[in-house]
């Protein structure tokens, strides 16, 4: 968000946490932010009715929303456990793109020009660096963006950021495998692990993911659409060059 301001964006943010949502309004108290759940038509559509109320329209559409499964595979995941938390992956890892999407739309192509970035991850397309639920709920966002772009075309671009391993942020486990009280950034040593991971030596954070986001929803990149943006420090270069074995 921040990245989109130094930019000279008009921003709306849509955000589930109150405490976060009381937070950015006293900090910018002229944005304009919306407390509800993605993963649902109605907080969706309040929240672009609140950008174009404010600010007569809208040109993009930014989605970030996530949840882990801190590497659990199928072995891992009781019978019992296993639908409820694919249902639970899937509602907030893809249901809520496409909720955003479907809110958004009708503003999006009263515009002459629009794009989308939704946000997918190396794990949209390495494994390794989630379980079995995380992984594949990522590969469908690669497919969103494939698809939507393909939908949208000409008048809307759709593209996404694949960041890889992130510090700072508040990404939690699903609530169905019990791991919803776990923080991915509380774990021990994580900006050693995640540089030792990257040929660039690199622990990343979301400050260096923004300008990606940016880019994609600028009229610098008005030629790319189902594209990727890889900032992960060059994580599937390694992944590529490993010739057995899982270097995650």
């Amino acid at each position: 968000m921040d990245a989109y301001l130094e930019e000279g964006a008009q921003v709306a943010v849509l955000e589930r946490d109150t405490a976060k949502c009381a937070a950015l309004q006293e900090q910018l108290p002229g944005l304009p932010v919306t407390q509800g759940d993605a993963t649902t038509a109605e907080a969706n559509a309040r929240a672009v009715a609140a950008a174009v109320a404010s600010f007569g329209g809208l040109d993009t559409l930014v989605n970030c929303v996530g949840i882990f499964d801190f590497y659990q595979g199928i072995t891992e995941i009781s019978t019992d456990e296993l639908a409820p938390a694919f249902d639970e992956m899937f509602t907030t890892n893809v249901l809520s793109h496409l909720q955003s999407v479907k809110a958004a739309l009708p503003a999006l192509r009263a515009q002459e020009r629009s794009s989308i970035v939704l946000t997918e991850s190396t794990s949209s397309f390495y494994p390794g660096r989630g379980g079995v639920l995380y992984v594949a709920s990522k590969f469908a966002v690669r497919g969103l963006v494939t698809t939507l772009a393909h939908e949208l075309a000409p008048h809307i671009r759709v593209n996404g950021v694949a960041p890889g391993g992130t510090l700072h942020t508040d990404l939690r486990g699903l609530r169905n495998l019990s791991l919803d009280h776990i923080r991915l950034d509380d774990t021990p040593d994580r900006a050693r692990d995640l540089a030792a991971r990257t040929p660039l030596n690199v622990a990343l954070t979301p400050q260096d993911h923004s300008w990606s986001f940016v880019f994609l929803a600028s009229d610098r990149s008005r030629g790319i659409t189902a594209g990727s943006i890889h900032p992960d420090g060059g994580f599937g270069m390694g992944k590529a060059a490993a010739p057995t074995g899982d270097n995650a």
